[in-house]
């Protein structure tokens, strides 16, 4: 372990003060195509029209996603629980019906 008064001098002594050029595009490429555009564009002002995602969001829709962003982690959890019951309830009758249609032969190709 160093000593106290060896301390500053050791840290010191790692300090670079070496100044990178990040202008140029051929040194430091973009890592991830569309980034520079997408953080350039979050710095603006937010502007009176709304977002382009937005724009086709009915009214319905808002209220459920300001309903949802409202919810605690717990009953988020809890809501996403539901969806995947409900999905998993919803697989289980598409089944039956699949079955059903395949006793009934109303899924069969029409013989040429």
């Amino acid at each position: 372990m160093a000593s106290p008064n060896g301390g500053d001098d050791f840290e010191s002594s790692l300090l670079s003060f070496e100044k990178l050029d990040r202008a140029s595009p051929d040194l430091w490429p973009e890592q991830l195509p569309g980034v520079a555009d997408f953080a350039a564009s979050c710095k603006n002002p937010i502007t009176s029209s709304p977002p382009k995602w937005m724009a086709e969001l009915e009214s319905e829709d808002i209220e459920m996603l300001k309903e949802l962003g409202s919810l605690t982690t717990a009953n988020l959890m809890e809501k996403v629980k539901g969806l995947q019951n409900l999905a998993y309830q919803l697989g289980l009758e598409e089944s039956r019906e699949m079955t059903r249609g395949k006793f009934l032969n109303i899924l069969e190709r029409p013989k040429k």
